[in-house]
């Protein structure tokens, strides 16, 4: 067992657990599409998330120490996707006559996490932290990535139910148009967090 395995769990607790772009859109999903019909977005999340912990425990995490650059350039196309989605998701109807499809797929989610800037940051932040080489090491990692996936896969799953349940209020168009807006906007504001 890792020696600081509480912090690394508490450390791993609020990346996961805050507002983020992932939370958020998995909210919107949740509330604009059902539980069922956002099932590939809490895979792509969980299993892109714990694919790029994987990768940074195996190396990755030399190669961001080298060239830095990398890092910035995956925060800038990050943050173009994310004003794509937020585009996106504040244009969706809430119409009942046209079959309502979830603008996020797996592919988007799984993909999206190795752009994820908080993601990465923190990524990076918990293996350079918590990793050093030794006759430990495989099973340290091991550790770190099974907590990334406990914890991204329960809060992914948390948010999606969070934004189920807010559908209980929503009674009218109106009501799904303003939260759609206010899901948009938070996503911007996740994008400004990331810069300050």
């Amino acid at each position: 067992m890792h020696p600081e395995i509480l912090s690394i769990a508490l450390f791993w607790f609020v990346a996961a657990f805050t507002p983020g772009p992932n939370n958020v859109v998995a909210s919107y999903s949740g509330f604009n599409f059902g539980i069922t019909k956002t099932i590939p977005l809490i895979l792509g999340v969980t299993l892109g998330f714990t694919s790029l912990i994987f990768f940074l425990t195996i190396g990755l995490i030399n190669v961001f120490k080298i060239f830095p650059i990398l890092q910035n350039i995956l925060k800038y196309l990050g943050t173009l996707f994310l004003l794509y989605l937020a585009y996106k998701i504040s244009l969706s109807k809430s119409s009942k006559e046209e079959e309502k499809k979830n603008p996020v797929t797996f592919f988007d989610t799984y993909f999206f996490q190795f752009l994820n800037p908080k993601g990465v940051l923190f990524g990076i932040i918990i293996v350079s932290t918590y990793l050093e080489l030794g006759e430990n090491y495989l099973s340290y990692a091991i550790q770190i990535v099974l907590l990334a996936f406990i914890f991204s896969s329960t809060s992914i799953t948390l948010w999606t139910f969070i934004g189920k349940f807010l559908r209980k209020f929503a009674t009218n168009d109106k009501f799904i148009n303003y939260f759609n807006y206010a899901m948009s906007l938070l996503l911007l504001l996740s994008i400004v967090t990331i810069y300050i």
